[in-house]
């Protein structure tokens, strides 16, 4: 079956919106502990995040380095964790949707900065009214550039991050 170049054009356009992915970034103060959440619309959506302790107080020259960051899914189980670290990025996948938990611990007597970041990627396969088989395999390719995109944007803010905090 051949489609014409608008009605091309509008299935391109149409897999770019269906698959857009969700961003959220924040820039808090912590004291002690701070947790967020990210709700996971599907299982096996690519999670990535990044944060960076960006130091406010003028106590910074503490002993104490960095804050703990720990992972959780829906249902409480643990899937990352990281310990006294100033900066960090990392991904993973959700096995299961429904909300994520970022737990942050500062243990230091002095308020922190921290900027966080994640984002959720999510590869759409759409049922398309034109059968020809040649699309399927396009329409991952482009789904797959989005994501690349997205990972240049999420690694351009965490080096502006890196960058500030220096």
């Amino acid at each position: 079956m051949k489609i014409g170049f608008l009605e091309f054009v509008a299935l391109i356009l149409l897999a770019l919106l269906c698959s857009l992915s969700a961003v959220f970034g924040i820039r808090f103060n912590i004291d002690r502990e701070e947790c967020l959440s990210h709700d996971v619309k599907y299982e096996g959506d690519t999670i990535r995040a990044s944060f960076v302790v960006i130091r406010a107080d003028p106590g910074w020259l503490s002993s104490h380095e960095g804050v703990d960051l720990v992972v959780k899914g829906p249902s409480g189980d643990k899937i990352q964790d990281y310990y006294d670290k100033i900066s960090e990025k990392f991904k993973f996948m959700a096995n299961q949707k429904g909300v994520h938990h970022f737990c942050f611990t500062n243990k230091s007597p002095y308020q922190e900065v921290v900027d966080f970041d994640v984002h959720e990627s999510h590869f759409s396969y759409f049922d398309q009214h034109a059968k020809d088989e040649h699309f399927d395999p396009l329409l991952e390719q482009i789904s797959k550039l989005e994501d690349a995109l997205s990972d240049i944007k999420f690694e351009q803010h965490w080096l502006e991050s890196q960058t500030e905090r220096q």
